[in-house]
């Protein structure tokens, strides 16, 4: 089963609408037990990060994706999601993260002639081998929108770049840790691609 967690902040009805087209049956739930019981599982996310941290420990939730990793099943953050396995991120002050990522969340620092927040179609950028892109060309576009991005300290964490005014990194993967900054789920036929090289991990 995929679980797609509802921590009250993400674009959940979007990410199940793409994995029904892929043929699977995911459930959402805020549920940490049932979370715990899923063989994939999801992190969706779109708002503030202070205040999605302050969901995910409420509902106890933070717990279980420590635990999701730890037991080594597939995780995938999209977008904030991404950003809450960080360290620690810099929006709107400083707060901690889920620490799953050795990494700092940043706003945007960007040349003359780019907007924040970066939003719409950029070309993107995998790692070589990566298992998440398989089967997918490199500069394939996906869609953004986000004012923050990750900083990571290990490149091996890396699993894409995108240029945005600089480059920066737009997906982790890291043994059965992914995430991308991009939303795959609004991506059309290389997203979908994406969703389904996750589920048949």
């Amino acid at each position: 089963m995929i679980t797609i967690i509802d921590y009250g902040m993400g674009n959940l009805g979007s990410v199940r609408n793409a994995l029904l087209k892929l043929g699977y049956d995911p459930e959402i739930s805020s549920n940490p037990g049932k979370v715990l019981r899923a063989s994939r599982v999801i992190l969706p996310g779109v708002g503030a990060f202070k205040d999605a941290m302050a969901n995910l420990a409420r509902k106890g939730l933070d717990d279980a994706v420590k635990e999701v990793v730890a037991r080594e099943v597939p995780l995938l953050g999209i977008c904030l999601g991404m950003q809450l396995f960080c360290e620690a991120s810099e929006e709107n002050g400083l707060h901690r993260g889920l620490s799953l990522v050795p990494g700092r969340v940043t706003r945007f620092n960007l040349p003359g002639g780019y907007k924040v927040p970066h939003m719409g179609w950029n070309q993107v950028e995998p790692v070589a081998g990566s298992r998440l892109f398989a089967g997918i060309a490199s500069n394939s576009h996906f869609y953004f929108v986000h004012s923050y991005h990750v900083n990571l300290e290990e490149p091996k964490w890396v699993g894409a770049h995108c240029h945005y005014g600089y480059y920066f990194v737009c997906a982790v993967e890291h043994r059965n840790l992914f995430a991308t900054q991009f939303h795959p789920e609004k991506s059309g036929e290389v997203g979908l691609r994406l969703l389904s090289n996750f589920a048949r991990l």
